[in-house]
């Protein structure tokens, strides 16, 4: 089992910035790959951005490239989200998620469908006010 804290949430204004933190615990040896999702009102969770724990490559959603950075920290087991830039339709409850398949390993392969990861945070949540 794998555990996903996620931290950072919180209100800013249009054009601020928020750093998410997802902390790992448990089995983390076995997660390959981490990445953030996000669901606002009324709508399906989306994929945000992902990164591979072992040579950290990274992919983003269309809506956040540029905007926002995903990080990792191997020695803490922790995951960050820099969004810079914030938008109202950014406004979320955002999520952390693991993957533990091996075909993430060497990261030439990106999960960004819900039901390719395996653990899940339990969200926080992100208002960008306008």
């Amino acid at each position: 089992q794998v555990q996903l804290v996620e931290s950072g949430g919180g209100l800013v204004q249009a054009g601020g910035s928020l750093r998410l933190s997802c902390a790992a615990s448990g089995r983390t040896f076995s997660s390959n790959a981490m990445g953030w999702f996000r669901q606002a009102p009324g709508n399906e969770r989306e994929f945000v951005s992902t990164i591979t724990w072992r040579t950290g490559r990274t992919y983003y959603a269309d809506s956040v490239k540029g905007r926002f950075t995903i990080s990792r920290d191997n020695a803490k087991n922790t995951v960050y989200l820099q969004m810079n830039s914030l938008k109202p339709e950014d406004t979320a409850v955002y999520y952390c998620a693991a993957a533990n398949s091996l075909k993430y390993y060497s990261g030439s392969a990106y999960p960004r469908r819900e039901y390719e990861y395996d653990y899940w945070g339990q969200g926080t949540q992100v208002t960008v006010s306008s």
